[in-house]
């Protein structure tokens, strides 16, 4: 088995390795998240995504890209430990860091073929879309999200 720390990739290095795996024939998928406590439907959605191609990469935001989406109390994990996490799950082949907001820079550099993305969000509005031969969308599983987990806790904190 491979080591987890070998999965994780700068851009640079990972632009190599993706050309190398396309001259093989290898079908590359691409997904994005800040991915912070990973949980179930993490999990869930990353092994579906597996399934669509050879390789799996999942970009991550860094701390401070977190920061500017989601404000300054997130992320809660931090970039090192949400990238262990990820790189430890079986379907995940890849993981690599992004300190831009989206991801548009990061597919343009690894010109994957399938783009990823849960079902909360709407095709047109996946950024990349367009630079990839196929955008799929994994339905989003209810009752699952990182927002929750985290009401949950507050909640049991305060009683």
């Amino acid at each position: 088995m491979r080591s987890l720390r070998a999965k994780i990739k700068e851009r640079d290095e990972l632009q190599g390795i993706v050309e190398g795996l396309k001259k093989d024939g290898k079908r590359i998928c691409f997904t994005n998240g800040c991915f912070d406590i990973v949980h179930q439907g993490h999990v869930l959605y990353l092994e579906e995504a597996r399934q669509h191609g050879d390789c799996l990469i999942v970009g991550v935001n860094t701390d401070s890209s977190v920061r500017e989406i989601k404000g300054e109390n997130k992320p809660i994990v931090p970039l090192e430990g949400r990238m262990t996490v990820l790189a430890a799950l079986e379907a995940v082949d890849y993981v690599v860091p992004f300190d831009e907001p989206d991801p548009f820079a990061i597919i343009s550099d690894l010109r994957p073929h399938v783009l990823i993305k849960g079902g909360d969000w709407k095709e047109e509005e996946v950024v990349g879309r367009e630079l990839v031969e196929q955008t799929i969308l994994i339905p989003y599983i209810e009752g699952t999200s990182t927002s929750g987990i985290i009401k949950t806790i507050l909640q049991h904190r305060s009683s």
